[in-house]
């Protein structure tokens, strides 16, 4: 069983409390490890450490090429011990080992294009009246709390920590309570790799206490969270004590628009993953399928078919294609959203049940599930459920299809699936969301900006939009002619 400390000021310790949370495989209910339970005081002084070193400059002033040097080294460490990551990833979170590797790769390579980033050419300057020179340099935030979910232990870590250490800033981390495996991990490898001791600081615990204590202090001038709706509202509220910069990644409930005139089987196939991939436990999840009228049926018919032969099992197994939800308290709650759906009237295809036999007993497994049959006020339609159940509506039109896409609180992603390539542009560029695609779902890039409209978030993750989320913009103007004003006579 893995013992999890916090990691402050350099040093790996237990909660003041000496408290533990049991951390359990979600495929099997077994207890893998005991994390110490942070609190309100264990946040205060890993605060307290972030700030000094921040001020001491020992980490913000070092150069760009000193900085990136340090994060180059992480990536590569990163990939050397791929194996065991990606293996803890599957115990910790559920996910299948395929997924797993992929984001241990996705990881290393974000901490090689923010190394990268930072020492390409940086700032302005303006052509100005003499005699000033005017110009704009980046400098770091300064003390940032990073809040991370559960859906992606390591990856989010990463796409947060990354970008934040780059700028030069000092950081309080704080992973999902549910999965803080990995996180624990890659702060052991940010000490192996020699970052200054009070840079990275590791506290666990409660969004309660040590995301509440995070988002209340002074001393922190950046949140960035990644989560639900509900709780970046209270971080909001939170944050405005000391008007902190705030980056909030928040829910979803995205359309995935499928035309008549679209290939179908990869229109199908695209619309399995972009639901079911990641137990559909992921933020920009495909999770409202519309499909034009004429080929309504046949979609169904043919998605249910292929949903009800999704391989579900432990994430250790090869074969293995669909995990388990991450906890048995989401799992509860998926199972009432399905509940809540059939009560509502919407017709179920498939799935609507916990999974159990062949060893998936003790696990937290709910079956592929399709509603259809549905109308835009059902709550199945409207909430964002994060599981692997999906709504499937027809549309008649173009502006119907635009006006269901759109009937949302969201705005984090979305899709189109047609063969017209003025079609599939026209609608994608209606549709009020982020990240969208064109005949795909899913595929995300380093390089790309990350997040979405109206209730869906504020601010943008990855990318250089993500490094100047972690950025202040200061304005320098220099007088090139050093002599009086002459503005007073006397």
């Amino acid at each position: 069983m893995l013992d999890l400390k916090m990691y402050i000021d350099g040093e790996w310790r237990d909660s003041l409390t000496k408290e533990k949370r049991d951390i359990l495989n979600p495929a099997t209910g077994e207890i893998i490890a005991q994390a110490a339970e942070g609190n309100a005081q264990d946040a205060r002084l890993a605060i307290a450490v972030a700030r000094t070193t921040f001020d001491s400059g020992v980490w913000s002033e070092l150069s760009a090429v000193e900085r990136a040097s340090y994060l180059f080294k992480i990536a590569d460490h990163l990939e050397e011990r791929q194996e065991e990551l990606k293996l803890l990833e599957t115990m910790d979170n559920g996910k299948p080992h395929r997924e797993a590797g992929f984001d241990v790769s996705d990881a290393a390579a974000c901490f090689r294009y923010y190394a990268g980033l930072i020492t390409k050419p940086d700032g302005q300057t303006y052509a100005v009246p003499g005699p000033m020179q005017s110009m704009v340099i980046h400098e770091p935030v300064g003390v940032c709390g990073l809040i991370v979910p559960w859906n992606y232990p390591l990856l989010m870590s990463v796409w947060k920590i990354a970008p934040a250490l780059a700028a030069g800033n000092t950081i309080v981390f704080k992973p999902s309570e549910v999965t803080p495996v990995t996180s624990v991990k890659l702060f052991e490898i940010i000490e192996e790799v020699g970052i200054p001791k009070g840079v990275a600081n590791l506290v666990m615990g409660s969004g309660a206490t040590v995301g509440q204590e995070i988002s209340t202090s002074h001393l922190v001038d950046k949140i960035s969270f990644t989560g639900g709706t509900k709780t970046g509202r209270e971080i909001m509220k939170a944050a405005a004590g000391n008007i902190k910069n705030i980056s909030l990644e928040l829910g979803g409930k995205s359309p995935n628009v499928i035309f008549a005139d679209a290939d179908f089987e990869t229109a199908v196939d695209y619309a399995l993953f972009g639901i079911f991939c990641g137990t559909g436990q992921v933020c920009a999840a495909g999770s409202r399928i519309l499909v034009e009228e004429s080929i309504y049926e046949a979609f169904l018919t043919r998605f249910a078919e292929r949903a009800e032969n999704i391989r579900v099992g432990s994430g250790d197994d090869p074969r293995t294609e669909m995990g388990p939800l991450v906890s048995k308290a989401h799992m509860e709650k998926v199972l009432d959203y399905i509940e809540i759906g059939k009560r509502e009237g919407a017709r179920l295809v498939c799935g609507g049940y916990r999974m159990t036999g062949n060893g998936l007993d003790q696990g937290y497994f709910v079956a592929p599930t399709v509603f259809t049959d549905v109308t835009s006020d059902m709550r199945i339609v409207r909430e964002e459920i994060f599981g692997p159940v999906v709504t499937i509506q027809s549309f008649k039109n173009e502006q119907d299809a635009i006006a269901l896409a759109n009937d949302t609180v969201y705005g984090l992603a979305g899709a189109v699936f047609t063969t017209d390539g003025a079609k599939a542009l026209r609608v994608i560029k209606k549709i009020r969301a982020g990240i969208t695609w064109i005949n795909a779902y899913h595929p995300t890039f380093n390089e790309a900006p990350w997040g979405g409209y109206k209730q869906s978030g504020i601010g943008r993750g990855l990318g250089t939009h993500g490094l100047e989320e972690f950025q202040e913009v200061k304005q320098i103007n220099i007088n090139l002619q050093v002599e009086p004003t002459g503005w007073f006579e006397n």
